[in-house]
């Protein structure tokens, strides 16, 4: 028996790709993934890093600073603690900093800006309530059904806890 080689030319063409199966799969994915991307939303908050460098002050400003530990709430004006509010069943009593954040905000209405200084360990979600309570106050009027929404100190800097 003889072996015979069977030698390919050179003109075949490769065989074409059926792509039809892919395209019918880009068919029904395209739409499905613009109609889910309309209900994802990311809010993006804007937030102010201290810095270490500081400019002439002419005169001195109210330093507010809201200290997030485990077990209490701190208020400090940039050189001490003012007042302390230690956690309510195991939580960060908001409500009381919110009270004190509102008799702050009558005696400066002028003043936006605030300090939060976080422990490493906080958890996120208690950073963010912190964060709203300082940033605004819901009040309710007497005689009123109505809740107002009390802009305090939307600019905010974040930190970390000394």
């Amino acid at each position: 028996m003889s072996r015979k080689h069977h030698y390919h030319s050179k003109s075949k063409e490769p065989p074409e790709l059926d792509v039809t199966t892919f395209l019918n799969l880009m068919v029904v994915l395209v739409p499905f993934l613009l109609i889910t991307a309309v209900f994802s939303r990311i809010t993006i908050m804007e937030l102010n890093i201290p810095s270490g460098a500081g400019g002439a002050i002419d005169k001195p400003q109210v330093i507010i600073e809201v200290i997030v530990r485990n077990d209490v709430l701190e208020l400090g004006n940039g050189q001490g603690v003012v007042a302390r509010i230690p956690n309510l069943e195991g939580k960060h009593d908001i409500a009381k900093l919110t009270d004190y954040l509102l008799k702050i905000k009558e005696n400066y209405p002028d003043k936006t800006d605030a300090t939060i200084l976080i422990e490493p360990d906080i958890e996120y979600n208690h950073m963010v309530r912190i964060m709203d309570a300082v940033r605004s106050a819901e009040l309710k009027q007497e005689g009123r059904e109505e809740i107002e929404k009390v802009a305090l100190f939307p600019d905010m800097s974040l930190g970390e806890a000394p």
